[in-house]
């Protein structure tokens, strides 16, 4: 049975009659795929034992998961997905043409079968290598076997209800659902991170505790006389806050292509290359992978076969995992406990980072049609060509050229970097979370405000696109 025959028997969500949804009906849906989300992200795992995998609560947030909850796997199938297809896609190995219907129909069909088996591959290695376990004092009986299969369908069910909230997102929503899962996350975890009242980390001068929360950590510490506590807690804070504007600055950089209509004189408009050319989605692929490589390594070293890496308690102590993993380099500094091996791992996580933002971002162009060749086609589609030249597409794809591989590559170095310094700065949340949650956030606000303007509530309008 080919796999195409297999996705007619899956369940798809339908596409919308209308052409246009408009403002009221794409927030509807996006409100209550929102609300399902938060939903399912909080409810328990029935039967579930042993939570292995609570130690990397910073790796779920990209993975917009829950460890322990329904939806543990996130979007993680989602994303291995992709990046394999566009992996074997990009170096011609399946040999679809990306630029006809039918090569995205076939591309958008095996994605989702791949996605599924994924999602049946991850569940069943969560439960089997002991990350998400029934109650170990069952193990060896005939009842710890059938509470494994009972876990493995529940992440089965949560896996593919994320699947299929992520395409009503796509067709009926705002932006993708993998986006907004990850800011959902993101949101829940820097508010928490906050405001978290609940006290249990570092002893003040009358022997108390402060609370989690850094902004409610920071006014204790300084009202205890404890300034190092204080400066760690006001460097989160800080970091955080100038994540948020490096982030939003570098999205509002671009290069923009004079352009006019062919055949009316004295009309023309600008071509918007932004300098982050594919956006956020190479961190989100290089994150979601990173993420994933430190999950199995944890799993095979409980499984006997540690060959990503070893973990000492809840730190990567070697192999691999080690030096994808980011130091706590700025706490350190602080405390002056920084070491040099410390200092080599945070160069070598940095470089990990630029470098696949780069691959991915490379590789994204060439299997989304964003490279030079298919602009110049969208372009000539519409109706504009560049004043003074002539109407021909290998003309336009030449000029294009001078910008769009350099963008691809500074944009996807300059995010990765951006990612690393945010992981590595001690923010409030996952740096690589919040990048990605500010670029989401910055994206949607343009692409509600430019398709939007006109049928949304009046005093709503002023807000999102200000006259």
């Amino acid at each position: 049975m080919s796999w195409e025959s297999i996705l007619r028997y899956l369940p798809e969500i339908t596409s919308p009659r209308k052409k246009r949804l408009n403002f009221n009906e794409k927030l509807k849906w996006t409100g209550m795929t929102l609300l399902l989300y938060f939903v399912l992200y909080h409810v328990p795992l029935y039967g579930l034992g042993k939570n292995a995998l609570e130690q990397f609560e910073s790796l779920s947030i990209i993975l917009g998961a829950n460890f322990g909850s329904v939806i543990s796997l996130g979007i993680g199938p989602i994303v291995m997905a992709s990046i394999i297809l566009q992996l074997l896609v990009g170096s011609g190995f399946l040999g679809m043409d990306l630029t006809t219907q039918e090569g995205k129909a076939k591309f958008q069909g095996l994605q989702k079968v791949l996605t599924i088996l994924f999602i049946v591959f991850e569940a069943s290695i969560y439960v089997l290598m002991g990350g998400l376990a029934p109650d170990p004092a069952l193990a060896g009986t005939t009842v710890f076997v059938i509470m494994q299969m009972l876990l493995i369908i529940q992440l089965f069910i949560g896996g593919y209800m994320i699947f299929l909230m992520d395409e009503v997102i796509n067709k009926w929503g705002f932006g993708s659902g993998v986006g907004l899962f990850i800011v959902a996350g993101v949101s829940h975890q820097i508010f928490v991170t906050a405001f978290n009242p609940i006290k249990g980390i570092g002893a003040s001068a009358e022997g108390s505790t402060y609370s989690v929360g850094k902004v409610l950590q920071l006014f204790q510490a300084l009202a205890a006389g404890d300034p190092t506590t204080a400066i760690l807690a006001a460097a989160a804070i800080i970091a955080t806050i100038l994540v948020f504007l490096m982030a939003v600055y570098a999205q509002a950089m671009k290069v923009e292509i004079p352009l006019s209509f062919g055949r009316m004189r004295g009309y023309g408009m600008r071509w918007p290359l932004r300098f982050l050319y594919t956006s956020n989605i190479p961190v989100i692929l290089i994150a979601a992978l990173m993420a994933n490589i430190q999950l199995w390594a944890r799993l095979l070293q409980n499984w006997g076969h540690p060959i990503l890496g070893t973990y000492s308690g809840n730190v990567p102590a070697s192999g691999l995992v080690k030096w994808i993993a980011s130091p706590d380099i700025i706490s350190a500094l602080l405390r002056g406990s920084a070491s040099g091996d410390m200092v080599i791992q945070a160069v070598v996580y940095t470089s990990v980072l630029v470098l696949g933002a780069v691959l991915f971002s490379v590789l994204w162009v060439k299997t989304s049609n964003m490279d030079a060749g298919a602009q110049a086609k969208q372009i000539l589609a519409s109706g504009l060509q560049i004043p003074g030249f002539r109407r021909d597409p290998r003309v336009l794809e030449k000029i294009l050229n001078r910008y769009i591989p350099a963008l691809t590559i500074m944009g996807g170095a300059t995010v990765g970097f951006l990612a690393a310094f945010a992981d590595l700065s001690g923010a409030l949340a996952r740096g690589t979370g919040i990048l990605l949650a500010v670029m989401i956030v910055y994206r949607l606000y343009e692409d509600i405000a430019k398709q939007h303007a006109f049928d949304m509530h009046p005093a709503l309008r002023k807000f999102v696109a200000p006259e």
